[in-house]
C-alpha cells in the first residue's frame, strides 16, 4: 500500500489556508482524498513560482496541476484527450497567439460563448494566464440578447462556437475549437506574467429580468473551504474523473471544474446533456463523481431500472446536485435508485456554494440543504436585520470566501455584518441544517396568510402521479392572491384529486384553486423553470 505522507508539516501551505479557522479539517480532508501526495523540492519550487506568476487564478489552477500531475488526463470531450502537460502547452501557446494576434492584455476582456468541450477550458485559461477579465456567456441567449449583452459589456474579443452567429461588427471574434487549435500552433512569443489575476464573470441566470454580471477573483481561500467540505462530505478523489453536467458557463459547472483541476482530476464534457451518454461516460472513465442540475437525475431515473442496471457505475462516489431546487421525492427516489451518492448543493452565482447536503443528511432531515462549507456562515435575519429563532423562517445570508464584491455596473445585494443575502427565505434546525422555504418575491399572500411555494410543491411532488410542480400566486379580487399549479405527470390523474391530496397535507388555505397540467416546464441552460413564462388559460 502507498504511503500517503503530506508536504512539509501535517498541514497546508499559508497561500491555501491564510484566514481558515478548519486547518485541521483541511489538512485531513486533503490528505485522505489522495492530493496532499509527495513532492519534490523541484515541484515545490515551480509550484511557489506559479503562485507568485499567476497569484490565486485560473490560470495557477491549471499550471499547477500540470507540475503536479503532468501525464494525467486532464480532460476527455467525446474522443479527445489532453493531459495536464498538453492542456498547460496548449494554453501557453495560445495565450501567446491571443496577445500577439488579438492584442490581449493584462485587463482586456475576453467573452467565452462555447458549450462544454475543451474549447471552453483552453480560452478561459489561456485568457486567465494573460491577466485578462473573462466573461462567461449563456448559450441559450437569443441573438438579441447575446448582442445586448455584448453591447453592455464590450468585451475586446468572443471567443465562440461556430453554431452561434456571432455580430462581428462589434467586437473581434475567434471561433473554437479551430481557431484555438491555429493558436496553439503560435510562435508568438510568451505574453507577459500579469501584475494581478484576471476577473472571472458569471452572468445570473436571468429568470426575472436581464442577466447581471457578477464578477470575481478566485481567492485561495474561497477555494480552499469548498475543496474541503467537497472532499469530506462529497467523498470525491484525487485523480478519479468528474463527469460534468451543467454547462460551465454557470456557477455550478465553474465551481466544480475548478476544484477538478485542484484535484487533478480528469474533466468528462460533453457540449449537451444526454442521459444514456452520462451513465456511458461513468462506466467507460470509471468516474467517481457526476455534476447535474435536479432535471438532470429527473431524466436518469426515467430511463427505468432496467436501462439503469445495464452500465457498471460501482466507481460512482457521488452525484452532485445543484442550481435549482432538489425537492425531497427526487431525492428519495434518486437515492433509492442509486444509492447513497447524493449530494445538494446550495448557493447563487453571488455566493458561490454555501451550504452541502449529504445523502445522510438529505435522508435525516428531508428538504434539507445541508450545513455550510467550511470557511462559510449562514444567517437568518428578518425585516429588521436581527437574527431569528431557530426554526422561523427569514432572509438566508452567506458568508465566506467565494462571495462576490458587487455587480459590474455598481450595484449589489444587501450585506449585512459581511454575510450577502441569497434572496431565498429559509430557515435552520436545531442541528444547523439548513431549508430554503422558497424566494422572497415568490411568497404569496393569500388572504392575510403566508404561502410559501416550496412547500406545496413539495406537497404536490409527493404525489405519486406527480413528476415535477411549480406554484405561483395570481391576482384575486376577494384574497389579493390566489394559487394555481402548474404539474407535469408521470401518469394520469384529475385536478381534483391533486387538489383533494393537498387538502390532506396541508392547511386549507395553501391549497390551489386551480391546477394546469403542462406536457413540461420551460427552463433556462441550468434547469431552473422560467416561473415568467408560466400563465393560467
Amino acid at each position: 500500500m502507498r504511503t500517503i505522507r503530506p508536504i512539509g508539516p501535517m498541514r497546508p501551505p499559508e497561500w491555501l489556508i491564510q484566514g481558515a479557522a478548519e486547518v485541521g479539517e483541511l489538512s485531513v480532508a486533503l490528505i485522505r482524498s489522495g492530493v496532499w501526495r509527495s513532492a519534490g523540492p523541484a515541484q515545490l519550487v515551480r509550484i511557489e513560482r506559479a503562485l507568485r506568476t499567476w497569484g490565486q487564478s485560473m490560470a495557477a489552477l491549471g499550471v499547477i496541476a500540470a507540475i503536479r500531475y503532468p501525464d494525467r488526463t486532464a480532460v476527455i470531450s467525446g474522443d479527445h484527450q489532453l493531459t495536464y502537460a498538453e492542456l498547460d502547452r496548449r494554453c501557453e501557446r495560445i495565450a501567446a497567439g491571443l496577445h500577439a494576434q488579438y492584442n490581449i492584455v493584462a485587463g482586456s476582456k475576453v467573452a467565452v460563448l462555447c458549450r462544454n468541450h475543451i474549447g471552453f477550458l483552453e480560452a478561459t485559461l489561456a485568457a486567465s494566464r494573460i491577466g485578462a477579465d473573462v466573461l462567461f456567456v449563456n448559450t441559450e441567449f437569443a441573438p438579441p440578447q447575446l448582442k445586448s449583452v455584448l453591447e453592455r459589456h464590450r468585451p475586446d474579443l468572443l471567443v465562440h462556437d461556430p453554431e452561434f452567429a456571432a455580430p462581428a461588427e462589434l467586437l473581434a471574434v475567434l471561433a473554437s475549437p479551430t481557431g484555438l487549435d491555429e493558436l496553439a500552433g503560435s510562435r508568438a512569443a510568451s505574453a507577459s506574467a500579469p501584475p494581478t489575476p484576471g476577473h472571472i464573470t458569471i452572468l445570473t441566470s436571468g429568470t426575472t429580468g436581464t442577466p447581471k454580471a457578477a464578477p470575481r477573483v478566485p481567492t485561495a481561500l474561497g477555494l480552499a473551504g469548498l475543496t474541503a467540505s467537497a472532499l469530506s462530505r462529497f467523498g470525491v478523489r484525487s485523480g478519479e474523473p468528474v463527469v460534468i453536467g451543467p454547462p460551465l458557463f454557470h456557477g455550478l459547472g465553474l465551481l466544480t471544474s475548478m476544484l477538478a483541476l485542484f484535484l487533478g482530476a480528469p474533466l468528462v464534457l460533453r457540449p449537451r446533456f444526454d442521459a444514456v451518454t452520462l451513465l456511458e461516460d461513468v462506466q467507460t472513465t470509471r468516474a467517481g463523481a457526476v455534476v447535474a442540475v435536479p432535471v438532470m437525475l429527473r431524466r436518469l431515473l426515467e430511463l427505468g431500472p432496467e436501462a439503469i442496471a445495464e452500465y457498471d457505475l460501482r466507481s460512482l462516489r457521488a452525484v452532485i446536485s445543484g442550481a435549482s431546487q432538489l425537492g425531497v421525492p427526487l431525492a428519495e427516489r434518486f437515492i433509492e435508485r442509486f444509492g447513497p451518492v447524493l449530494c445538494d448543493a446550495y448557493g447563487s452565482s453571488e455566493v458561490g456554494i454555501a451550504t452541502i447536503a449529504n445523502s445522510a443528511d438529505l435522508l435525516d432531515a428531508p428538504g434539507t440543504v445541508g450545513r455550510p462549507c467550511l470557511g462559510s456562515s449562514i444567517r437568518i435575519l428578518d425585516d429588521q436585520d436581527h437574527e431569528v429563532p431557530t426554526g422561523t423562517t427569514g432572509r438566508i445570508f452567506a458568508g465566506g470566501g467565494l462571495v462576490f464584491g458587487g455587480y459590474s455596473d455598481g450595484s449589489s445585494k444587501t450585506v449585512v455584518d459581511g454575510r450577502m443575502s441569497t434572496g431565498d427565505l429559509g430557515h435552520l434546525d436545531k442541528a444547523g441544517r439548513l431549508f430554503v422555504d422558497g424566494r422572497e418575491d415568490d411568497m404569496i399572500v393569500s388572504g392575510g396568510e403566508n404561502v410559501y411555494p416550496v412547500e406545496v410543491e413539495e406537497c404536490l411532488a409527493a404525489h405519486p402521479a406527480v413528476a415535477e410542480a411549480v406554484v405561483t400566486g395570481v391576482p384575486d379580487d376577494d384574497f389579493g392572491q390566489r394559487l394555481v399549479a402548474y404539474v407535469v405527470l408521470r401518469e394520469p390523474v384529475t385536478e381534483d384529486e391533486l387538489i383533494a391530496h393537498v387538502k390532506a397535507n396541508l392547511a386549507r388555505y395553501k391549497t390551489p384553486r386551480q391546477i394546469v397540467i403542462l406536457d413540461e416546464f420551460p427552463r433556462n441552460a441550468t434547469g431552473k423553470v422560467l416561473r415568467s413564462r408560466l400563465s393560467p388559460p
